[in-house]
């Protein structure tokens, strides 16, 4: 197989690696790769070198984590999965792979665009967004930061019941929010934020704030906005790549007297899924997202900006590098590897 494998800071390379796919275990499928969908956020960090996440891979390390692939063979005892059938699963930047048939890998309906698919498993992120924060339809939201993530959530929210407000620093990821449903669209340096937002929510207040962006400002801005007794689902990695703090983030006018919830949207909340069942509850959400893109009511390639050939991931990585602002869902075609 083919796969991107990141050496260090800047330094990716397409290798080759052995792939026994003419053995499989009884449970194991064979997937060969369509289309794989670049988190923008995320990878560019590895890629300039930020600080090590824990948890994550050192170098030599794969990358990219939203695959859409479609069934070549499987093994005997596999039951939910034929050949032919497409999947989306959090693999990598690969030409195939053989996995587990196991909740991380969903099929596909029929009739469901392959640059919409390949964004489900990134969706189900957004979408956990609202359900690890228990949102509650009729709820207004805020979306700060508007990468691929955050416009997700802005594309998730109006469907789930929420009035959304975008919140960016582009004007271009503006426009982007509004093709995605965003009921008002604001810049995070606008001096009147905090009233517009009054008069969006007529009064209430933000109940609920999406933080997908990294650096510290957007925190401060996410804390700053929501409503007393609010919550803020922290998506991102906050402070990544960012210098030392000027402010206080637990300050108490905006933490402690405001009495808000901060909520790390990174494992299944046992309120909604058994903690041993995060690849199920996932399933649960992208079976639910690729319903709402089969009818049509969700189309992430809306955004799709780029489409590139797979030996062009590093002229990909290198464009985030420079945070080109009208680079979006970008997609890498894998069908002649």
């Amino acid at each position: 197989m083919k796969i991107a494998i990141l050496y260090g800071p800047g330094d990716l390379r397409i290798d080759e690696q052995p792939l026994d796919s003419a053995n499989l275990a009884p449970d194991e499928v064979w997937v060969q790769t369509q289309i794989t969908a670049f988190k923008i956020g995320t990878d560019r960090g590895n890629f300039e070198g930020a600080e090590h996440v824990p948890g994550a891979p050192d170098y030599p390390r794969w990358v990219g984590d939203s695959n859409l692939g479609t069934v070549r063979a499987i093994g005997r005892d596999v039951r939910q999965f034929k050949v032919g059938d497409r999947v989306v699963s959090t693999m990598h930047h690969q030409s195939d792979y053989v996995a587990k048939a196991s909740p991380n890998l969903v099929k596909v309906p029929d009739g469901v665009h392959p640059e919409d698919a390949v964004f489900t498993k990134l969706y189900s992120l957004s979408a956990h967004c609202y359900h690890k924060a228990l949102f509650r339809p009729g709820e207004t939201v805020a979306v700060v930061g508007l990468g691929t993530l955050g416009l997700g959530a802005v594309a998730v929210g109006p469907l789930y019941g929420a009035q959304v407000a975008a919140i960016g620093n582009s004007d271009l990821r503006l426009d982007m929010a509004v093709r995605m449903g965003a009921h008002l669209c604001l810049r995070s340096d606008d001096p009147d934020l905090a009233a517009k937002l009054d008069s969006f929510s007529r009064g209430h207040g933000i109940d609920l704030v999406i933080l997908t962006a990294n650096p510290w400002p957007a925190y401060r801005t996410a804390v700053s906005i929501v409503r007393p007794n609010g919550r803020v689902a922290i998506v991102s990695l906050i402070g990544r790549g960012e210098g030392r703090l000027d402010f206080n983030p637990l300050a108490m006018e905006n933490f402690y007297i405001k009495g808000i919830s901060l909520i790390a949207v990174s494992q299944a909340d046992p309120q909604l899924f058994p903690a041993t069942d995060l690849d199920a509850g996932q399933g649960r959400h992208c079976a639910h997202l690729l319903s709402l893109m089969a009818e049509g009511r969700l189309e992430p390639k809306r955004l799709v900006t780029h489409r590139l050939h797979y030996t062009r991931i590093a002229e990909a990585y290198e464009m985030a590098l420079r945070r080109e602002k009208s680079m979006m869902n970008v997609v890498f075609d894998w069908t002649d590897a």
